[in-house]
């Protein structure tokens, strides 16, 4: 069995697990993933970020073989991942759900893409076992994000990924507490020019009841992306919106004076006059983000000695 003691200074990856009353199949897949580890060349940890459960999923993740850091109350998905990856001593740093969706066995094909890339990405196939609301909610994120990032993204709330330690605790400051934590991470990502590949995995049913809400956790994961937008690229949020304004106004002042034989109007003035203000607002954020880029350290890949 491969060393997981979380005092080794020379440990290769620590896989973090969020769990919130995941009695029933936490064990079972603590146990797949250090049979999967066992069999690679990698020295590891198993962390369970037990999220106040009030039923036996700490005891489970012990008895499976796992380092358990818990929280006294239920804080959220995103806040598990962040205090694992507080308490991660390994150089990489794997994610992936405690509710047995995501296949252990597919943790060293994302290890390896790190060789190459900064992050590597489950991105679920479609014979994966998905609702077809979220399939279809997944395709409109995708999309969006992928008009931000300027990039495509093949399945931006995908909770199993892989990183280097140093990546993560980068970002910890904007992670949020829900499970939106993939999007934000992923967008905050590729927009700070850390590469990005996409690894087709299959995801199972998984065990339990979903913790997700698709209309609450749904809108927030779209506020999510519009406000990581505005913090790495505001003139692709108020770019768009300052057009149409302009647009509106112009189009409503022409069709009065030549449809309906009037005036231009006060309104299309109000409108175009918003325009060119929320312009300026979205060009003020675009330095403002620069400035952002230029005094913060974001830490750069170590070299290799």
């Amino acid at each position: 069995m491969k060393d997981d003691n979380p005092d080794h200074a020379a440990l290769h990856v620590s896989v973090i697990v969020p769990a919130y009353r995941e009695s029933a199949g936490i064990e079972s897949l603590v146990t797949r993933i250090r049979e999967t580890l066992d069999d690679t060349a990698y020295t590891y940890e198993v962390i369970v970020v037990d999220d106040g459960s009030d039923d036996d999923t700490a005891e489970n993740a012990t008895r499976g073989g796992a380092r358990v850091v818990s929280h006294p109350y239920n804080m959220g998905n995103g806040a598990a991942i962040k205090t694992g990856i507080r308490h991660a001593t390994g150089t990489i740093v794997v994610m992936l759900d405690g509710d047995g969706q995501h296949r252990p066995e597919d943790i060293p094909c994302l290890i390896e893409k790190l060789d190459t890339y900064d992050m590597a990405v489950g991105a679920r196939t479609g014979d994966s076992h998905t609702s077809m609301f979220r399939s279809m909610a997944n395709r409109f994120y995708n999309l969006f994000a992928g008009y931000i990032c300027k990039r495509t993204i093949d399945d931006l709330t995908s909770g199993f990924r892989a990183t280097k330690r140093y990546i993560a605790r980068s970002f910890i400051p904007l992670l949020p507490n829900t499970f939106s934590y993939p999007t934000t991470i992923t967008m905050a990502v590729v927009r700070s020019g850390y590469s990005l590949v996409y690894v087709p995995v299959t995801c199972d049913k998984r065990t339990g009841e979903s913790k997700i809400r698709p209309f609450r956790d749904g809108s927030r994961f779209l506020l999510i992306i519009i406000k990581i937008a505005t913090l790495f690229s505001p003139m692709r949020i108020f770019l768009p919106v300052s057009a149409f304004m302009f647009l509106l106004g112009l189009g409503y002042g022409l069709f009065k004076i030549f449809f309906l034989g009037g005036r231009y109007g006060p309104t299309s003035a109000m409108l175009m006059t918003m325009a060119v203000v929320i312009f300026m607002v979205g060009l003020v954020s675009e330095q403002v983000a620069q400035l952002r880029f230029e005094r913060h350290d974001y830490p750069r890949r170590p070299r290799r000695q």
